[in-house]
C-alpha cells in the first residue's frame, strides 16, 4: 500500500514538473490608455529573450510556468507579470498597462520676455545653437548673405559642392554625432553589461559599440536617456552582432 501512495505521488509531481518546464508560444496583447500600442519591449526575465508589440499591442513568446515578463516602454510604467499555468490556457493573455506620468517638481520661473536678442534689434529671429560640425557645415552650404565684393553673391558654396568639401563637411558631422552617442553608451553602461549579459567578446566589444550606434531606435533611447529601452535594443542588436561574427 504504501509503494501504491509512493507511485502515485511520484506520477504527480513527474506531470506537475512536466507542466511547468514545458515551453509554451504564449499569445499575449497590451492594454492601455496610450493611442500607440507599438513598440512596447517585452522581456522573459528568465530566458532574456524579447520582442516588441505590433500597432494593435499583440506579441508571441515562448514562456513556461514560473517565468516573469516584463513590459517596458517610453509611454507606460514598467510592469512584471508571473506567467501561472492558468494564463497558459488562455486563447490570448491580456495585460493592463498604466500611462507614464512625469511629475514636475514645483519650480517659479521668472520670465523676461520681452527682453531678448530680437526685441533689442540684436538679431532678427532667435539664434539656433549648433555644434562646431554643424557651424562648419552650414558656412560652407549656406548661400544667405553670402555676398562678395561689387554686390555679388559668394561662390563659396558652390566651389565647396564642386570640390567635394561640403560632402566631406556631411561626413564629419555624422562621425560626430557617432561620437556623443559612443559616450553615452560608455557613461550609461558598464562592460560587464555587454560581456556577462549579451556575451560579446572583449576583442569586438567596441566593434560591437559601433556596429549598435548606427541603429536609429538606440540613437533614439540613448538620446532620450532610456536606459531600459536601451538594453532591450542592445539585447537584439547583440544576437545579430554574435550571427555576423560566426560567419
Amino acid at each position: 500500500m504504501k509503494l501504491f501512495k509512493s507511485i502515485i505521488i511520484f506520477l504527480f509531481f513527474a506531470q506537475t514538473f512536466a507542466q511547468t518546464s514545458t515551453l509554451t508560444l504564449l499569445k499575449g496583447k497590451i492594454a492601455s490608455q496610450i493611442k500607440e500600442l507599438n513598440d512596447v519591449y517585452v522581456a522573459n526575465l528568465r530566458s532574456e529573450s524579447t520582442t516588441t508589440t505590433d500597432k494593435n499591442g499583440n506579441f508571441s513568446m515562448f514562456v513556461k510556468v514560473g517565468d516573469t515578463l516584463q513590459f517596458s516602454g517610453q509611454q507606460i510604467v514598467t510592469k512584471k507579470a508571473i506567467i501561472t499555468e492558468n494564463d497558459l490556457t488562455k486563447q490570448l493573455y491580456v495585460v493592463s498597462l498604466e500611462v507614464k506620468v512625469n511629475p514636475l517638481d514645483e519650480v517659479e520661473i521668472k520670465q523676461y520676455s520681452n527682453i531678448n536678442a530680437v526685441s533689442l534689434g540684436i538679431l532678427q529671429k532667435p539664434a539656433k545653437v549648433y555644434t562646431p560640425a554643424e557651424r562648419k557645415l552650414k558656412a560652407a552650404t549656406d548661400l544667405d548673405g553670402k555676398i562678395g565684393f561689387g554686390g555679388a553673391m559668394s561662390l563659396d558654396p558652390l566651389l565647396n559642392a564642386i570640390s567635394g568639401r561640403t560632402t566631406m563637411l556631411k561626413k564629419e558631422l555624422a562621425v560626430e554625432k557617432k561620437e556623443k552617442l559612443l559616450q553615452k553608451i560608455e557613461y550609461y553602461f558598464k562592460e560587464e553589461f555587454f560581456l556577462e549579459n549579451l556575451k560579446i567578446p572583449k576583442d569586438y566589444l567596441r566593434g560591437f559599440w559601433y556596429y549598435a550606434v548606427e541603429d536609429p531606435k538606440l540613437a533614439e533611447a540613448l538620446n532620450a536617456k532610456n536606459k531600459i529601452m536601451a538594453r532591450f535594443i542592445f539585447s537584439d542588436l547583440a544576437t545579430k552582432y554574435l550571427e555576423i561574427l560566426k560567419k
